[in-house]
């Protein structure tokens, strides 16, 4: 299973192909999880791991075991949009099953925990997709930022090849960025411990 993935500030896409097999649900929950972290989402893993599921389950069960397929994520500055691809023309069906029908609980999940869903009809196939709205609390969008920050600043440093995948790689990289800040305000006459120490107070402010 590869994934394929395009940063920038403004949006991020993944693109990851992969057969229809119980067995690869597991791997697809799991890329879901890096890449959301990479992104600093992390508050949507639980949600975008479960579309992630009940979205390539549908797959298995209704369009047919090991067909090729391919899950996409989409992430704008309020949204991530969540997209599953596969070969097949049918849409989804019912959204109100009865008590006896196991079929259409699925949707049902996905119109739970989606803000937006829907089918789309591809050259190839249809594409099932779901949306989740980003909360507008300032701690996400502080990660955000910060996530472009250090992937910008570690393609500056490190090469093409940089990727926050690992911690020793994070930690590594934060100490280095707040180091050459340090320097920086020292270099223009300013305090660094009094700009640590207004940070600090700002940050417990906000995480109280």
């Amino acid at each position: 299973m590869h994934r394929y993935s395009l940063t920038d500030p403004q949006q991020r896409r993944c693109v990851i192909p992969f057969a229809a097999e119980p067995l690869q649900l597991a791997g697809l929950r799991q890329a879901v999880r890096r890449e959301l972290v990479d992104w600093g989402m992390q508050t949507l893993v639980e949600e975008a791991q479960l579309i992630t599921t009940e979205l390539a389950s549908n797959v298995i069960k209704h369009v047919g075991q090991g067909i090729a397929a391919t899950l996409v994520l989409d992430a704008g500055t309020d949204q991530l949009r969540v997209e599953l691809h596969d070969n097949s023309h049918k849409e989804p069906q019912s959204l109100h099953p009865t008590s006896e029908e196991e079929y259409g609980r699925g949707l049902q999940l996905l119109v739970g925990l989606s803000a937006a869903w829907g089918a789309t009809r591809t050259a190839v196939g249809k594409a099932v997709w779901c949306e989740l709205s980003l909360s507008p609390d300032e701690s996400r969008y502080r990660i955000q930022r910060a996530t472009t920050l250090l992937e910008t600043y570690g393609h500056a440093v490190g090469g093409t090849a940089f990727r926050l995948t690992h911690r020793p790689v994070l930690e590594e990289s934060a100490t280095s960025l707040i180091l050459d800040l340090l320097h920086w305000l020292t270099a223009h006459g300013l305090d660094p411990d009094d700009i640590l120490d207004r940070a600090q107070t700002h940050f417990e402010s906000e995480v109280s």
